[in-house]
């Protein structure tokens, strides 16, 4: 089974590092280290879940995948939005 993809970078601005889920639409979290930045989004990721259910809104599937993996997986298609 696949899961979401999380991308974990350090904001000079906020100070801190933001993970965010690009397959859900505005789940993020912050974190001093990279490591409570994961929990956090992990977090947010099972209350999005969670919210979407819920109010009878879709879950969307796992799809997102950077573009780096084209280069070890030739028969990757990237998302088009």
């Amino acid at each position: 089974m696949r899961d979401y993809h999380v991308n974990i970078f350090f904001s000079e601005e906020d100070g801190g590092y933001i993970a965010d889920i690009p397959d859900l639409s505005h789940c993020a979290a912050f974190g001093e280290t990279p490591e409570q930045a994961l929990v956090e989004v992990l977090r947010a990721k099972a209350a999005w879940i969670e919210a979407a259910r819920a109010e009878g809104k879709p879950v969307p599937p796992p799809t997102f995948r950077p573009v780096i993996y084209q280069a070890s997986n030739p028969h990757f298609s990237p998302r088009m939005e």
